[in-house]
């Protein structure tokens, strides 16, 4: 579709199917349609979602709790992202969606309602760890994620502290030494390209890992001579 007029024939079919009266351009809505003593229903649409649209939408809900925004079904790569991220937008605002196909069928994924966001305690749990585990505020909010403090780069810095130090050693005295309990898998999976197996159970620093200890020098607390924080 290259017109939004192209999309009021399949939303006013569908409005009609359901008893209602459909008009078009009614006032500054671009459709608007009665049941009987009920509450207008108004849709405002568009070719693709936009902040305008919901800009648009917003200001009907002065009018009516009944609004939604049309647009025709995304298609390509981006499609599915695109619409998760505009559902759970409309949601939020108390809108409804409907998605318009290339053949005039019509698909509503949801209707106007308040917003009633299900908490997810797993989330929750996974955020808390990961703000406990952090050291310090190492990271300025807003910063974008390449290149961020996580609570995994600082035990890996805490494990090539300690080899710094220390030079080759077994993972178990690294673990207990930087306190950091995974420090065995960590070195093995080597994410960051750090450490390197000696033999055994054993690792050593890389120079990649010397150079992210000076890189990263700011964003942790090193492990000290003997070990000690």
């Amino acid at each position: 579709m290259d017109r939004e007029d192209q999309l009021y024939p399949p939303v006013k079919a569908l409005l009609e199917r359901q008893g209602y009266t459909v008009k078009g351009e009614v006032g500054a809505a671009d459709v608007v349609a009665v049941r009987g003593t009920e509450p207008p229903v108004i849709v405002e649409m568009k070719l693709r979602f936009s902040l305008s649209l919901f800009h648009q939408a917003i200001t009907r809900l002065a009018v009516t709790d009944l609004v939604y925004i049309a647009v025709p079904k995304p298609s390509g790569r981006q499609a599915r992202r695109m619409m998760k991220d505009n559902l759970a937008l409309c949601r939020r605002l108390g809108l409804g969606l409907i998605t318009v196909l290339p053949d005039g069928r019509t698909e509503v994924p949801c209707d106007p309602g308040p917003y009633a966001p299900r908490k997810s305690r797993q989330k929750q749990a996974r955020l808390l760890r990961e703000f406990d585990r952090l050291q310090g505020d190492p990271n300025a909010g807003g910063a974008t994620r390449h290149g961020l403090v996580t609570a995994y780069r600082q035990d890996a810095l805490r494990c090539a502290s300690y080899l710094a130090v220390h030079g080759p050693s077994k993972g178990a005295e690294v673990a207990k030494a930087a306190q950091v309990p995974t420090a065995t898998r960590l070195m093995a999976d080597n994410h960051y390209g750090w450490f390197e197996r000696v033999k055994t159970g054993i690792y050593q620093l890389t120079e990649a890992g010397q150079q992210g200890l000076v890189h990263w020098a700011y964003s942790f607390e090193p492990v000290g001579e003997a070990g000690e924080l």
